[in-house]
């Protein structure tokens, strides 16, 4: 099994790395029992010196297994599935075998927000958060404890709480953030519900 991390190459500098390593390390720990830690600062060397990349790196039990670097270019989200699943995504898998079939139940829409048990939990690729009154709030269970979410709720500007796709409709505000677009304020258009297999 393989886990991957994506990191964020703004001309020649990896961006909040020490996110990254905290949550490599954990998954490493709780999957493996490894407590050696490893420092991705050391690992990521002649990184690109111009423009936005995706540093996508694989690891697994015996560490790190490669590193690869892209151009980055972000895609427009205008319209989003709501697809109800129980699927799980606590780690960060290189496998992304279910999620992709969670978007293929919706084409046409340019991504989906996964509902488990009726409550928001994240899109395919990043996670959500919804303004209101004001206060950005994020689920609090998300279905991958996101590194861009963490470094937000830990400075203050994310709150949390069970939100259930009822209240969608409600918010007077929508952004998605990871660690490539950072936190991104969107108004897409909204499907009703799906159900999912996965």
């Amino acid at each position: 099994m393989l886990l991957l991390e994506t990191v964020s190459i703004r001309d020649g500098a990896a961006e909040h790395i020490e996110y990254h390593n905290r949550r490599l390390n954990k998954s490493r720990k709780e999957l493996w029992a490894i407590g050696e830690s490893i420092d991705l600062s050391s690992v990521l060397t002649d990184l690109p010196l111009h423009g936005h990349h995706r540093c996508r790196i694989l690891y697994g039990e015996k560490g790190i297994e490669s590193t690869e670097y892209f151009p980055y270019t972000s895609r427009e989200i205008d319209s989003i599935a709501l697809v109800e699943s129980g699927i799980d995504y606590r780690y960060k898998y290189a496998d992304r075998t279910g999620l992709d079939a969670l978007r293929e139940l919706a084409p046409g829409w340019d991504e989906v927000l996964i509902v488990r048990d009726g409550l928001v939990t994240d899109t395919t690729i990043a996670n959500i958060a919804f303004r209101e009154e004001g206060r950005w709030i994020t689920p609090a269970v998300p279905l991958l404890e996101g590194t861009t979410r963490q470094r937000l709720i830990d400075n203050g500007f994310l709150g949390c709480r069970e939100i259930s796709y009822g209240e969608i409709g409600g918010f007077d505000g929508v952004a998605l953030m990871n660690a490539m677009v950072g936190f991104r304020i969107i108004t897409p258009q909204w499907s009703s519900i799906i159900e999912g297999r996965v």
